[in-house]
């Protein structure tokens, strides 16, 4: 076939030749390697038809990276059509050049590029602009260097808007890749040529100069008025991406006038018709356009205070736009429109769509949270939708109405009666913990109240941690309240959450309350019975610089994720955070919300730090080591700085935190089979004394690449972690017909930095049907990039015949290191101090070794064993590895002698490793 095309590109006729060109550019779409025709293509450049003239330079593009030796000969061609009386064709070269990536070729672009800047035709003016935010990429100290910069900045004052709205864009582009050079320094006189060119460039040009606009700073408010004035036509624009970006500006300038100002309500006004028109737009339009009215409500409530009814939810909206406008209508709602809003509620909690009933009925109650006149219709309302007796909506109903009791204590309590009648039908933990609550809370109230919550004990365990949390509060609530007929009742929940719990939450709140029960119950009156705060109205604002930033970014997708860019933008760029200019005018700070968590989960938790360390500060001092004089240390004592999340934090700790002093321990590496000494006295001799080099792990080899893939080298491997050092163990096998030589390898970069230490040694070529070992010592000084999965690991090796790619996941286990024996006090101090919500509880299944056996085979692996504790008959350890990056993780594993499966409960400063340690412990435990 290639041979056909070869003498079709060949052939005289001219027809012949498109048509040929045409069939290489079909093949080169669907993926097949058409190269071996590029100079017979390259021929065809010398044409005036413009058309076949494009499909050339189409295939150009494509192949000049594989072929740029060939791609030079086509060079003078370009620098020919540069000079052409065609302004298409001049353009088109441009647009070419800058498209292809090749250094050999960049500098022979300069000349032509030079030209084409300074052309008398604005369409190649406007070409050219873009290529050289091109060749920037590609090569920024080139065009530095032959001052395309400055003839970029003078083409803001073209004639012409459309290439004054390219060099803008080029100049962003630019400018977001060098945050710190001002290239786009903006004075009033630049305003005004963008100004004047925004009225007649095309829909993407008004958006890059608007964008433009928005990063400038106005001296004062005279001059952010007047750019409003300039700006406000574009709000009638078709194109909502314009329309967003004219609100971007505006509701930016909007800060620096006075809200005394006449203009400012002129502006306000002008504001809500094109947000409600976007509206009318497809759903997906109108998701974006509700993304942003979320944003823009939350800043300046009164710009939509009057347009509730485009919120309202029509029958046919998609599900994700009848959420967001449900999220507006509670935002918006007052005063003036609850009525309307509660009877639009009340209808849509009878729809058919679960979700959408869920938060219509939570927004019923969060309208009697935020309008204090409403609460009594609201809370009739939810009793209404009560007695439907649909059991999801009863159930929300039922979380809404412990949050209304939050906020209006001692007013609505008569309808608990009602609630306590469809307590059978509470199946969701966060309903049946809300349930609970209000029992628990108003347990003086409801007679039967420690029959009902008895009835729930029956199946404590199958309950979810927050469902355990709330009973074990409410019982000990109901306990203080009426203590004389529920001894028993909190005898058995305070045993259930501490002796039958493996939910280390549940046994700490059980035991603190334990204690403050048995020694002093006026202070666990105290403490349980306080005085709640009120909840605040809306608990889901965005924090307010968060909101400033966003609004600088509305109409990009920061304001769909409502997160800054720098959350979810990965790469080299640097990520400039904005902000909203400081307000002039009216002294007013803008009021900013109270920010309590949403719910009662929060002020549920009593605050209370124990001095007595806690069942693991207990099971740590009961049997190890000389006795440490005084109370083990808790949490208050240990000044935690701002703990960083990779390392240092806890060195810092250990150094520099006054309230004691670690004990020296001697690091030898685990693989020597010496005892580790610690300052505490060996907890028991783990090695027992046999002198063996164990080493960690290995896993046996597999095949990474096949040679299928490529072009005859097998490569298998595993990696190896011996005495403080890593490497890679690979096969190479030649399966080809042809002698293998040159070997070289490199890594992409990773989550741990991990890199070759040494190049590659193949001593002799490798002939075929040959196979050589080879072992790469690699370090962990690489570049570090977070990778999906974390331990995944990007490959290239090269040979005489190609480069091959493969990607392999590496065992975390050969990132422990050897000093990985946290000292036994900073273990406690630091398992305290590590978040609860960081904790992670793994099974670990059909393992059927002692404790023992278990923790010797875990220090072969720089798995340390820190105390090992007998509790009720089930073996206990606590152990701690850490990472070549400086995370500790610490570890709690539970051994039952009769049962084949361990639990592993992991904390760590950076939860995301968890997963891949546990693997590792999988993996040494099970071979």
């Amino acid at each position: 076939e290639i041979f056909e095309l070869k003498a079709e590109l060949n052939s005289d006729k001219k027809e012949k030749k498109k048509e040929a060109v045409k069939k290489v550019i079909a093949s080169m779409t669907v993926g097949k390697d058409v190269s071996a025709l590029f100079p017979d293509v390259v021929n065809c450049m010398q044409t005036d038809n413009l058309e076949l003239k494009k499909l050339v330079y189409l295939y150009l593009m494509n192949y000049a990276k594989s072929q740029p030796d060939m791609a030079i000969m086509a060079v003078n061609t370009f620098v020919k059509d540069c000079e052409d009386p065609n302004p298409l064709i001049r353009a088109l070269a441009v647009r070419t050049m800058g498209c292809i990536r090749v250094d050999k070729i960049t500098e022979y672009l300069c000349e032509p590029l030079r030209k084409c800047l300074k052309d008398e035709d604005p369409y190649v003016r406007k070409t050219a602009a873009v290529c050289v935010a091109k060749l920037h990429d590609i090569n920024a100290q080139l065009v530095e260097d032959q001052g395309f910069l400055d003839t970029l900045k003078d083409l803001i004052s073209d004639s012409n808007p459309m290439v004054v709205a390219n060099a803008v864009a080029a100049l962003s582009e630019i400018a977001e890749s060098h945050p710190s050079s001002n290239l786009l320094d903006l004075n009033p006189q630049s305003i005004n040529k963008l100004l004047t060119a925004l009225n007649e460039c095309t829909e993407w040009g008004q958006i890059f100069i608007l964008d433009c606009l928005a990063n400038y700073m106005p001296k004062d408010d005279r001059e952010a008025q007047s750019i409003c004035e300039r700006v406000t036509p574009r709000l009638s624009h078709a194109n909502s991406a314009v329309v967003l970006s004219a609100v971007k500006v505006l509701m930016k300038f909007m800060e620096m006038l006075s809200k005394d100002l006449d203009y400012y309500g002129t502006l306000l006004k002008k504001l809500a018709p094109p947000l409600v028109t976007l509206l009318s737009a497809e759903p997906e339009l109108q998701y974006v356009a509700l993304r942003n009215i979320n944003l823009i409500v939350q800043k300046r409530p009164e710009i939509l205070k009057h347009e509730m009814k485009v919120f309202f939810v029509k029958y046919n909206d998609p599900i994700y736009v009848k959420l967001e406008k449900l999220d507006i209508m509670i935002r918006l709602a007052s005063q003036a429109n609850i009525a309307q809003v509660l009877a639009e509620l009340k209808e849509y909690a009878t729809e058919v769509d679960v979700d959408f009933v869920r938060k219509a009925v939570r927004a019923i109650g969060r309208c009697a949270i935020k309008v204090e006149q409403s609460a009594e219709r609201c809370v009739s309302t939810l009793l209404d939708l009560i007695q439907t007796k649909v059991n999801y909506v009863v159930q929300e109903a039922i979380v809404v109405i412990k949050d209304i009791f939050r906020k209006y204590p001692n007013k609505y309590e008569s309808v608990i009666a009602t609630l306590c009648e469809n307590l059978d039908s509470l199946d969701e933990p966060e309903a049946r913990a809300a349930m609970i609550w209000i029992v628990g809370e108003y347990a003086e109230r409801i007679d039967n109240a420690d029959e009902l919550l008895e009835s729930f004990l029956e199946g404590f365990h199958d309950e979810s941690t927050q469902v355990q949390l709330q009973l074990l509060t409410a019982i000990v609530k109901l306990f203080l309240k009426k203590p004389t007929e529920t001894q028993e009742l909190v005898q058995q929940v305070l045993s259930l959450a501490t002796q039958d719990s493996d939910n280390p939450d549940l046994r700490d709140r059980g035991y603190i309350y334990w204690r403050l029960l048995s020694t002093d119950p006026v202070a666990a009156k105290e403490v349980v019975l306080a005085e709640k705060p009120l909840i605040s109205e809306e608990t889901d604002l965005i924090e307010p610089t968060l909101l400033d930033e966003l609004i600088c970014y509305i109409g990009t997708l920061a304001s769909v994720y409502h997160k800054p860019p720098s959350a979810f933008v990965e790469g080299s760029r640097g990520v400039v955070h904005k902000s909203l200019p400081p307000r002039t005018g009216s002294s007013e700070s803008a009021e900013s919300p109270d920010t309590a968590p949403s719910g009662v989960q929060a002020a549920e938790q009593p605050a209370v730090i124990p001095t007595q360390g806690d069942l693991l500060g207990d099971l740590l001092n009961l049997d190890l080591g000389p006795p440490v004089s005084g109370p083990p240390i808790a949490t208050s004592s240990v000044q935690m700085g701002a703990v960083d999340l990779l390392g240092g934090g806890l060195d810092s700790l250990m150094g520099g935190s006054g309230s004691f002093a670690p004990a020296p321990s001697t690091a030898v590496p685990a693989n020597l089979g010496a005892p580790l000494g610690s300052g505490l006295g060996d907890l028991f001799d783990l090695t027992g004394g046999v002198g063996t080099l164990s080493g960690s792990y290995v896993a046996p080899k597999t095949v990474w690449l096949p040679a299928m893939k490529a072009k005859g080298l097998e490569i298998s491997g595993t990696f190896s972690r011996q005495v403080g050092s890593i490497s890679m163990d690979l096969v190479l096998t030649n399966k080809a017909l042809q002698v293998m030589s040159d070997f070289a390898i490199q890594f992409n970069r990773n989550s741990f930095g991990l890199a070759p230490a040494a190049p590659l040694q193949v001593h002799a070529p490798l002939a075929p049907n040959q196979s050589v070992e080879i072992s790469l010592p690699l370090n962990t000084v690489g570049s570090v990039m977070k990778m999906d999965p974390l331990n995944n690991l990007q490959v290239a090796v090269k040979n005489n015949i190609d480069v091959f790619y493969f990607s392999t996941l590496y065992p975390l286990h050969i990132l422990f290191v050897e000093d990985g024996k946290m000292e036994r006090q900073m273990f406690l101090a630091t398992w305290k101090d590590i978040p609860n919500e960081n904790e992670a509880q793994f099974q670990i299944k059909d393992c059927s070794l002692n404790a023992d056996a278990v923790s010797s085979k875990l220090q072969g692996s720089n798995i340390f064993t820190i105390a090992k504790r007998n509790v009720e008959g089930q073996d206990m350890l606590y152990q701690s590895l850490k990472l070549t990056n400086g995370i500790w993780v610490l570890a709690e594993l539970r051994i039952q002698p009769s049962n084949p499966s361990f639990t592993l409960s992991l904390k760590c400063r950076a939860p995301e490793v968890s997963q891949y340690v546990y693997q590792a412990y999988e993996t040494i435990l099970k071979n």
